[in-house]
């Protein structure tokens, strides 16, 4: 189990979701390029050194809330038994996460940053960045996997298709949802991102065919709507 934060890493913590939460809030009531760095830092309650103690940019502290979507999915993902399937273990971890709700700013962000060139590209480095945090995470989990040699291939080839199967799910759920961050339609996401790595662990057996699992009734009613 990890270490408890200590109080300085705690204060950075709250001060980094302070700054990502008020870029974000701004985004939405402003829309892209029409605030800046000392907009943030007000809206934050801190300085604009402050400000860049944590982040280079505007665009970079809106990237921040897909990093910590992905970081809270592979901290659960290295709570999976180390025996696992390693793409049954991503499944799961994003099952783990629960509530449909721990996507919204992920999805409000997408919503936004469509039709922005500069936040767009932005979004999918931020992705593409945290391709090397999932190969950092399955060398972890093969490394203490007796008599198993790491490929570097293997490794690269996994984080890249499930970066892919994300991206392909945000997608789909913008084509089917528009705007929506109802619930419900966060609960369409959310299964969207789970049925995307099945996927990729059946090997895309079907086209037509999603894994199997048990969405509920809110994903269940608002899918039944939207397909």
């Amino acid at each position: 189990m990890p270490e408890p934060a200590s109080r300085r890493e705690l204060n950075k913590a709250a001060t980094r979701q302070a700054i990502t939460a008020a870029a974000l809030a701004l985004l939405k009531g402003k829309g892209p390029g029409n605030f800046t760095v000392e907009d943030i830092a007000d809206a934050a309650g801190i300085s604009r050194r402050t400000f860049f103690n944590y982040f280079s940019s505007t665009e970079a502290a809106l990237a921040s809330v897909t990093h910590g979507f992905l970081d809270n999915a592979l901290q659960q993902f290295r709570q999976r038994p180390a025996d696992e399937p390693i793409l049954e273990s991503a499944r799961a971890a994003l099952m783990q996460l629960a509530d449909p709700m721990t996507v919204a700013p992920l999805a409000e962000l997408f919503t936004l940053t469509q039709g922005n060139a500069v936040l767009s590209r932005s979004e999918l480095e931020a992705w593409d960045h945290c391709t090397e945090q999932i190969i950092t995470a399955a060398r972890e989990r093969f490394a203490g996997t007796p008599g198993t040699e790491v490929d570097e291939l293997y490794l690269r080839s996994l984080a890249g298709s499930v970066i892919a199967c994300g991206k392909a799910a945000m997608d789909v759920w913008f084509v089917r949802c528009g705007a929506d961050l109802s619930p419900g339609s966060l609960a369409v996401l959310r299964q969207l991102l789970i049925d995307s790595i099945g996927h990729l662990g059946s090997g895309f057996g079907s086209p037509a065919t999603a894994p199997a699992l048990n969405p509920g009734p809110a994903t269940s009613t608002l899918l039944k709507e939207r397909l």
